[in-house]
């Protein structure tokens, strides 16, 4: 099953007589209240128009846990999140599209976790709300109460000592800036650098200009040559288990199956005790 969908295809699910239910997950990561500036504001952008159907997921308060030890954005609350999916009519036997303002990370987010979590059919608008080409409203619809119940998986997530373990026996591919990744900058948490033996795999470069994804044909060629080849186990981190979220889509769509580490740096590098690199080399 293929892990992204075009506007067009959406256009086409929504009019038929059994259409996907449709999450609209708009969030970005914003450095505006250093800077501030008002943060960024997905309900209200949802409010101004959405895709008819969709229902509004907030990533901050049902993707994620309180910020913490754990990292900016920990696993939720699975009954928190159940209970969010299940108002948002999500069921196990339907099929569940996502989208977001474009960016792709806070729709891939909602893919992990509900893929991750046993849902068996969750794909992501490719290229997101800009793609869509269709009429938007403002109308908030009220869906069924659907049944999904979610049930971690045994595969798919990777703890901090997962992780870096991983980085020894496999590739763990860190998806956030090389500036980051290098120790040169860092904006956001304690320290800059990476695990030692990461690869920087930037998500970013796993996109064309206009936010879709690349060829899966082009994104195979790219993650082998960083290292992922048949049967090599794979896993990402990025800052904070959101960017990540969408290269393990990108690998997805290449075919390649990977585990996130949902922690990832921000979790990490709270840790003093825990090696950092720095960097162009994995180390």
């Amino acid at each position: 099953m293929n892990a992204i969908i075009s506007a067009s295809g959406l256009a086409a699910e929504l009019a038929g007589g059994e259409p996907p239910v449709l999450l609209d997950v708009r969030w970005q990561l914003s450095l505006a209240k250093a800077a501030g500036e008002p943060p960024f504001d997905g309900r209200a952008a949802y409010a101004a128009g959405h895709i008819p159907g969709a229902v509004y997921v907030d990533l901050d308060a049902e993707l994620a846990s309180a910020p913490g030890p754990a990292g900016r954005h920990p696993l939720p609350d699975l009954e928190v999140f159940g209970a969010a999916m299940r108002r948002a009519g999500v069921s196990a036997a339907r099929p569940v599209v996502v989208y977001d303002g474009g960016q792709g990370w806070a729709a891939a987010r909602a893919w992990w976790l509900l893929r991750w979590t046993g849902h068996p059919d969750v794909r992501v608008l490719d290229g997101g709300l800009p793609a869509w080409q269709g009429e938007l409203t403002t109308d908030v619809p009220r869906p069924e109460e659907g049944d999904f119940r979610p049930e971690p998986g045994e595969r798919g997530f990777l703890d901090a000592d997962g992780a870096a373990a991983l980085a020894r026996s496999g590739v763990l591919f860190d998806a956030r800036a090389g500036e980051r990744y290098r120790g040169e900058v860092e904006p956001i948490d304690r320290v800059g650098g990476h695990i030692p033996g990461a690869v920087s795999a930037p998500t970013t470069d796993n996109v064309a200009p206009d936010g879709r994804f690349l060829p899966a044909e082009e994104l195979r060629a790219r993650f082998k040559a960083l290292g992922a080849d048949d049967g090599t186990p794979v896993g990402v981190y990025c800052g904070s288990g959101v960017s990540g979220a969408h290269e393990v889509l990108a690998l997805a769509v290449a075919g390649i199956p990977a585990a996130l580490y949902v922690g990832s740096w921000s979790e990490w590098s709270s840790d003093p005790d825990r090696p950092v690199a720095v960097g162009p080399d994995p180390q």
